[in-house]
């Protein structure tokens, strides 16, 4: 799923270093990428028993903002937990 933006900024970098007349190396461009959060929602879903209900990463590109919903005890209606972990 990643793998398609990634192939395209990779696609963009070198059209645009050929259309600049310089040879497209490593060295003409830089590609930032935003990490993956899934590792960090599993280890939050692990951590509090909930469920997952979304995972994305802040806009730093350090972290990732996990949200789950926790079962209350008995009766008690589950509530929303909002975390922000390292990537």
């Amino acid at each position: 799923m990643a793998r398609l933006p990634i192939i395209a900024i990779l696609a963009a970098g070198t059209a645009f270093a050929a259309l600049a007349g310089e040879p497209a190396t490593a060295q003409n461009y830089v590609v930032l990428v935003a990490g993956d959060c899934g590792t960090a929602a599993s280890r939050v879903v692990r951590d509090t028993g909930g469920q997952l209900l979304s995972a994305q990463p802040s806009s730093d590109g350090q972290t990732c903002i996990v949200t789950v919903l926790v079962q209350g005890n008995g009766s008690e209606r589950p509530r929303k937990v909002t975390v922000r972990v390292p990537m």
